[in-house]
């Protein structure tokens, strides 16, 4: 048992001693140069601004005389794409959600002359947080459902 012990040490010193010799070399203070890499900081870019541009495969579906506030109407002539319903009347109203072609409305407020466009504020006759304004062009007439 004592001979184990002995061994033990024996190599415990000899490790310890090895380490010693192999340890790099520390820097003496002042001698190391710190290297330093400058990040420039971000600049500012504008951000871009989204410009409407009409889509020439739609052609719009002018509204008939009988359009009123009250009127029933459903989204049409947006070749399938659908009718973005905006918060407020014009093109720079914030986008709502897409109404799909044939979806029917009744005509709550308007008309509002704005951007080219005639305005009439929508509400869904099944779902009041389907609402917001659309463009005329999209929209044609049907009679009310019995």
């Amino acid at each position: 048992m004592l001979g184990a012990l002995g061994l033990a040490a024996f190599l415990l010193l000899v490790t310890f001693v090895w380490i010693l010799l192999n340890a790099p070399e520390r820097p003496q203070p002042g001698s190391v140069s710190a290297a330093l890499t400058v990040i420039p900081a971000p600049t500012a870019t504008p951000a871009p601004t989204a410009t409407p541009t009409p889509d020439p495969d739609i052609t719009p579906t002018p509204i008939p005389g009988q359009v009123m506030i009250g009127s029933y109407v459903q989204v049409a002539g947006t070749g399938g794409q659908g009718l973005r319903i905006r918060s407020n009347p014009g093109l720079e109203g914030a986008f709502l959600f897409l109404a799909l072609d044939s979806e029917m409305f009744i005509i709550n407020d308007g008309p509002v002359e704005l951007d080219g466009y005639t305005w009439w504020q929508l509400i869904a006759p099944y779902d009041d947080a389907r609402s917001g304004w659309a463009a005329a062009p999209f929209l044609e007439y049907i009679p009310p459902p019995e």
